[in-house]
């Protein structure tokens, strides 16, 4: 007979505090931390037949801090360079705007976000948009920490990128939820026909996107939810990140996908939404 005798009742509460807790410590210590690679094969239909099999790595929503979301993008790092991507695409938020400190102090870890990407590395470079966060922030400060790292950043631009023969068009809209998108000058350079990618923060834009000439459109902002539960899911989605939350859309011709991000944002607990590094395999549809 057991020293200290258990019923079956105490058994099961106990059991259930220790799952609860098991579950508190992984959402809250582990996969936080732990990105996982998710590869996506994308067929567009204008894609030049020369840059069949290019590779884009999507990352997005960094909320740089020294506590919390340096980990998952220090882990990222070598993750991301050993895929070796051709072009490497981050769309936006990589500070967090201020509960209580001034906007000037949350734009400052904009320089420890950036020297930390400028490690990872792709022949035909790294690319940013901002994110509602940079925007309220200071945007100058946030944008030139990462040009001062070597990273390209648009603002309603778009570039040529070329490689074997071939070419496309990347270009990002400045955040909207700052109301300063442009899409209308964003393609403004590009030949009819070209095929073009559009990294624009917040998801849901996709629905006007999807009335211009854009094959693909690159997002973050949605985090995923950040905490989903069985049978409910996202517990809060940002405006403008509600409809398309995380993962592969079709939005008329438009093919969208929604980056879940590497950091966090009020709490850093991830729960059933682990960060993510996207790496997107680009081939020419058959129709």
């Amino acid at each position: 007979m057991p020293i200290f005798p258990i019923t079956r009742r105490k058994f099961i509460a106990l059991a259930a505090a220790a799952g609860a807790g098991a579950l508190a410590i992984d959402s809250a210590v582990f996969e936080p931390n732990r990105p996982r690679i998710v590869r996506q094969d994308i067929a567009l239909r204008r894609w030049p037949e020369r840059l069949e099999g290019f590779t884009i790595a999507l990352l997005s929503d960094f909320h740089y801090d020294p506590y919390c979301s340096v980990h998952p993008l220090r882990a990222a790092i070598g993750m991301v360079n050993g895929l070796r991507p051709d072009l490497i695409a981050l769309t936006g938020d990589f500070v967090s705007a201020p509960w209580f400190s001034s906007n000037a102090k949350a734009a400052a870890v904009a320089e420890p976000c950036a020297a930390l990407l400028r490690q990872m590395s792709a022949p035909h470079g790294l690319w940013a948009a901002l994110g509602n966060h940079d925007f309220f922030t200071d945007p100058a400060f946030v944008t030139g920490a990462l040009r001062a790292a070597g990273i390209q950043v648009l603002i309603n631009q778009s570039v040529a990128i070329e490689a074997n023969g071939g070419r496309f068009w990347l270009g990002a809209v400045n955040d909207l939820l700052g109301g300063r998108a442009d899409l209308s000058a964003t393609l403004q350079p590009i030949p009819s026909g070209e095929a073009t990618i559009l990294m624009a923060h917040e998801p849901d834009y996709a629905d006007f996107v999807a009335r211009h000439p854009v094959d693909l459109q690159l997002s973050g902002h949605t985090h995923g939810g950040q905490v989903r539960l069985p049978f409910v899911g996202a517990l809060y989605l940002p405006d403008l990140g509600k409809k398309y939350v995380s993962g592969r859309y079709g939005v008329g011709p438009l093919t969208l996908y929604t980056n879940p991000g590497l950091g966090t944002i009020q709490v850093p607990v991830r729960l059933n939404c682990p960060p993510e590094i996207t790496v997107l395999t680009i081939r020419r549809s058959a129709v």
